[in-house]
């Protein structure tokens, strides 16, 4: 199965459970079935844009980052990037038949069968080099045949945490790979369209909050142990994407103290959450 396609059909399975929705109600809310849907989730098949599109509206999620999947899935599942791989630094086709023999000149064929019979064989002698260069590189490429076990799933999984508890403080959730799996604690959408989450990742023994649908100028804390973490919204890019806080250590039981803060609008919406 295309591994890009799986990635993209886990971020649609991620949205999907944000929503709330069954297949069935997420078939009455868009343009596409539910066995569609059923088959887009599952990576069988490449969901159109719009499905993308229409999902990431329905979770309030912000287009970038699920189009961009799509985009590298779509490549692979179309052969494009298979295409681009094959093609050479000046963008030619590595194929024989790109770059053709020229034909010979007129006056030197009319000087005799001997001199046509000579670059008769020139020219086959031409194309059966580039050929057998093609052949070659063909065979470069064949994955190479020997008695050494093939590497297991594990090598292609995301990596592990890149710290833990203490040694995670003030830290990136996604720098640190905190983020692959983690627990959703609370999820929240604000009077001024903004949502927010709180993150949890047993492995780290750390957590977080995220926020997206943001302006510039926004900012999100989150308070636990005494500890303060926050980001703001600086610019927009950030505005076009998720910011993270950074992590701070919790353990099972911990209170944290979630509040937002918008550059204009209301005032600031704050909330607990208890970690796992």
């Amino acid at each position: 199965m295309n591994p890009e396609l799986v990635r993209l059909a886990a971020a649609l399975r991620e949205l999907r459970a944000r929503t709330g929705l069954s297949l069935a109600a997420l078939a009455a809310k868009t343009a596409f079935s539910k066995s569609s849907w059923e088959r887009y989730l599952n990576g069988r098949t490449l969901p159109p844009r719009t499905a993308v599109q229409e999902l990431c509206r329905l979770a309030g999620e912000p287009e970038g980052r699920c189009l961009a999947l799509w985009e590298i899935a779509e490549s692979e599942w179309s052969g494009r990037a298979t295409q681009a791989d094959r093609a050479t630094p000046t963008g030619r086709a590595s194929s024989p038949v790109a770059d053709p023999v020229p034909p010979p000149d007129p006056v030197e064929a009319n000087k005799g069968g001997g001199h046509r019979r000579a670059a008769t064989v020139a020219v086959l002698a031409s194309v059966c080099a580039v050929a057998a260069g093609g052949v070659a590189a063909a065979l470069l490429l064949l994955p190479r045949q020997s008695h050494e076990p093939r590497p297991t799933a594990a090598t292609t999984s995301t990596p592990g945490p890149h710290c833990r508890a203490s040694s995670c403080e003030g830290k990136s959730p996604m720098a640190m790979f905190c983020a692959a799996t983690p627990d959703t604690l609370a999820t929240r959408h604000t009077a001024t369209g903004a949502w927010l989450e709180v993150r949890h990742s047993k492995e780290c023994g750390t957590s977080w909050a995220r926020m997206w649908g943001t302006r510039i100028g926004d900012r999100l804390e989150v308070t636990a142990g005494g500890r303060v973490r926050g980001a703001e919204v600086e610019n927009t890019v950030d505005a076009d994407k998720f910011v993270y806080t950074p992590m701070t250590v919790t353990g099972p039981g911990t209170v944290i103290r979630t509040c937002f803060r918008p550059a204009k609008g209301r005032g600031e919406e704050c909330f607990t959450s208890v970690s796992r």
